[in-house]
């Protein structure tokens, strides 16, 4: 199974009075999310299935992918590791799924699945992580198959 984890681009900054659901995209994050999306679109599967938190800013880089998604509450800021890899289906998804969210939940899901020492793993603004689940003698083993930041296309 792949999973591939998206984190959202540079939003605005909270301000008072705010939901946080509601923060949007800058117009450097829309520039992140149009360059990662775009390299996204040409490499994804078809089929992909694109979860996405229900947060605004989540919601507008999922867009600049230009493929149908589905929020989901549980993806939401303050999700764990294991609501994100619960809603992923990992490691049993047939196929693959992209997971669009937030810091520190998706840095969490890189550690657990790399067995990184301290529990958390930085995910910059705007950056993909694709993971893969494959089964060897050992057992079930992650592997990374992509890092992408938006800086690098």
């Amino acid at each position: 199974m792949d999973l591939i984890l998206w984190r959202h681009a540079e939003a605005e900054d909270p301000r008072e009075g705010m939901s946080d659901l509601q923060r949007v995209l800058t117009a450097k994050g829309e520039k992140q999310a149009a360059r990662v999306g775009a390299w996204l679109d040409r490499v994804l599967p078809q089929g992909t299935r694109i979860l996405c938190s229900p947060a605004r800013r989540c919601e507008q880089t999922a867009q600049a992918l230009g493929r149908r998604f589905s929020l989901r509450d549980v993806l939401a800021p303050g999700a764990t590791a294991a609501d994100v890899l619960a809603a992923a289906q990992w490691p049993e998804a047939r196929h693959p799924v992209m997971v669009v969210g937030h810091q520190p939940t998706l840095g969490q899901v890189v550690a657990h699945l790399m067995a990184i020492t301290g529990g958390e793993c930085a995910v910059r603004k705007g950056s993909a992580w694709w993971l893969r689940a494959r089964v060897r003698e050992a057992g079930l083993e992650c592997v990374v198959v992509a890092v992408l930041a938006p800086d690098a296309l």
